[in-house]
């Protein structure tokens, strides 16, 4: 297979979620770089990944998903300007992710499952806890919701970095 020039810039055309629209412009190769390290970080974590309801704590999915906060700010500050903050570029589309995606689903959900688990009986495991919450399947529900957003989103950084 024939490999890309990274330093030529590459017309990307994207649809993105959360009401975010799409996007075309010729990437750089400070651009692709970035959106490769934002789909690595994304595509590895429960962000993008199916969370069965046996399958681990919703606690730990939050904190995944938070988590990706602290982690595009630090590789959109190492990328530098060049990946912009307008609509068209990497920056604006990531900054628009975390602020029209995972924002609001995060500050919905955190304290209120954050209230349920502060009435934890210590004969219960966590898990067992969680499963008894009224409102696990509606999390697990718009958790689902999310992750085909955030899957969206990896595609078009897939596209951006040029690996699609």
């Amino acid at each position: 297979m024939a490999r890309k020039d990274p330093a030529v810039l590459r017309k990307v055309s994207v649809s993105l979620p959360f009401g975010i629209g799409s996007a075309e412009w010729e990437a750089d190769p400070t651009e692709r770089r970035a959106a490769w390290s934002l789909y690595v970080e994304l595509v590895t974590r429960v962000a993008v990944q199916p969370l069965e309801t046996d399958q681990g704590l919703l606690r730990e999915a939050l904190t995944s998903l938070y988590s990706l906060f602290g982690t595009t700010r630090e590789i959109l500050k190492d990328a530098g300007p060049d990946v912009g903050a307008s609509h068209d570029s990497v920056g604006g589309i990531a900054i628009a992710v975390l602020n029209n995606g995972l924002r609001p689903f995060l500050a919905k959900w955190h304290p209120t499952l954050q209230a349920w688990e502060a009435q934890k009986p210590t004969t219960l495991s966590f898990k067992e806890h969680e499963k008894n919450w009224p409102e696990e399947s509606t999390l697990y529900s718009e958790l689902d919701n999310l992750r085909q957003g955030l899957e969206q989103y990896a595609k078009a950084l897939a596209t951006i970095a040029g690996v699609d």
